[in-house]
């Protein structure tokens, strides 16, 4: 096999692109990945990693500003923003280097450019040099991009979108959000704590409108306590730069004042320059990339996987969409199961969700048992100053499978996993109230709801409903 020719050809450098590079070399696969800038795509560069680097800042924070709870008494304590953002480029910048140091030692060719195709083979690579080779199968992972509005243009100056906003260090007096989505949600959170006067625009009824009505209900609480202004129900009409900052028009005459806005609308999938089109590779209305549960596109031997597919915009879905590609490249059987995705949303306080909902449950008229567990009857909680929150859990009625999970509060993000591995491996409650649980600790908390599900409980009153 010439140095142009590769068993698969990946297009795209994020956690889904890279993942499916390594686990193709594992295979003995000859592999190309192909990236136009950096490594580790939206995830590593402009999301996950970056968002959470800051708000574990503010996380710190708020530790030292409520030391007093935990009889310590702190002078003073100074911070900037261009700090914080200065940290979290060292944290991107070290973890990028090691992701290249990786691929490299699985023996991976990264190829810097952008990729085309040219046809269900060959994939046409420009920017400091222009190349073209083939590739027997090919993986389409180049993620998205922040959606964008002609009424709210973002100039990166005075409005932002996600992407733009981590490069800022100049901390501003005022910023309106515009979406109240998960995006919006963590920038508010984290803004809100160094200071600044925040302010949600959301066209929907609440913030986290489809993350289930007591979710919603528990945060909208936190963030008005912060001093967040939501304004929900309401729409933008436009947005006009004025001296010292911006005007953002609503549907019912309100005017907001502020120094900057983010637009924090969603994303969509990145598949414009791919000539796709000329391939006939069928896309939805969102010009996402339609696959099977194995992967596949339209055209047999091209793959897509993550953002472009327009599903889960989630970089750990994007990761197992990689192994089950690249597993059927392989001749292994392996088909995607979206049933048990958890979803993190890094706010104060965090929250995470995986498979059914409450809400969902009785929307669809379900055989359920619904059961709760607040953070105020826990232990662990009260010794972390972090009563604020509940899990709940969706048991079916006659086998008692847990069917979904939800969190609020302290590491939510951490606590979910383990209903993440429930529900994958279809466990009863039985199998997790068995399973003997370390005290004083937060994941105690499923053994509790569960256990309020059997109508059995222990640390909570018998028949008390939240």
């Amino acid at each position: 096999m010439s140095d142009k020719n590769f068993d698969v050809g990946i297009i795209g450098g994020g956690p889904g692109g890279y993942s499916a590079a390594i686990r193709a070399a594992q295979l003995g696969k000859k592999v190309a990945l192909i990236e136009k800038q950096f490594l580790g795509g939206v995830c590593l560069n402009v999301g996950c990693i970056p968002t959470k680097a800051l708000l574990t800042s503010t996380d710190a924070l708020d530790i030292i500003k409520k030391a007093d709870s935990f009889a310590l008494h702190v002078e003073k304590v100074s911070f900037t923003l261009e700090g914080m953002i200065e940290r979290k480029d060292k944290i991107v910048q070290d973890l990028r280097k090691g992701l290249e140091g990786l691929l490299q030692s699985n023996k991976i060719q990264i190829i810097k450019g952008k990729g085309k195709l040219l046809s269900k083979n060959e994939i046409e690579i420009t920017g400091s040099t222009n190349e073209k080779i083939t590739a027997e199968n090919i993986i389409i992972a180049t993620g998205s991009y922040p959606t964008e509005v002609p009424n709210i243009p973002v100039d990166h100056k005075k409005i932002y979108n996600s992407n733009s906003l981590l490069c800022l260090k100049k901390q501003p007096k005022s910023m309106v959000i515009i979406g109240g989505g998960y995006i919006g949600c963590e920038f508010a959170s984290f803004y809100v704590r160094l200071g600044v006067k925040v302010t949600i625009i959301e066209a929907l009824p609440s913030i986290l409108y489809s993350h289930g009505k007591d979710l919603a209900k528990l945060l909208t609480g936190s963030f008005k306590a912060e001093g967040i202004d939501l304004k929900v129900g309401a729409k933008v009409l436009r947005c006009e730069e004025v001296e010292n900052g911006i005007e953002v028009h609503l549907d019912n005459n309100e005017i907001i004042k502020s120094e900057i806005a983010l637009l924090a609308i969603g994303r969509k999938p990145l598949t414009q320059d791919l000539n796709l089109d000329a391939l006939n590779i069928q896309m939805g209305k969102h010009l996402e990339i339609i696959v099977d549960d194995q992967m596949r596109t339209s055209v047999p031997n091209i793959y897509a996987i993550g953002d472009v597919i327009g599903k889960w915009m989630l970089a750990h879905t994007a990761v197992h969409e990689a192994l089950v590609a690249v597993d059927t490249i392989q001749g292994i059987e392996n088909k995607m199961d979206f049933s048990a995705t958890p979803a993190v949303i890094f706010t104060k306080p965090e929250i995470a969700i995986v498979g059914v909902t409450p809400d969902q449950a009785i929307e669809k008229n379900m055989d359920v048992d619904i059961a709760k567990f607040p953070f105020t009857a826990l232990g662990k909680a009260h010794a972390l100053s972090e009563k604020k929150g509940f899990v709940d859990v969706v048991v079916d009625k006659k086998t008692k499978t847990i069917l979904g999970a939800q969190a609020i509060g302290p590491s939510a993000s951490v606590l979910i996993a383990e209903m993440g591995l429930a529900i994958t491996n279809k466990l009863d409650a039985k199998a997790v109230i068995d399973t003997i649980h370390a005290h004083p600790t937060l994941p105690e908390s499923w053994q509790e709801a569960l256990l309020i599900a059997l109508n059995r409980p222990l640390n909570f009153p018998p028949n008390l409903k939240l």
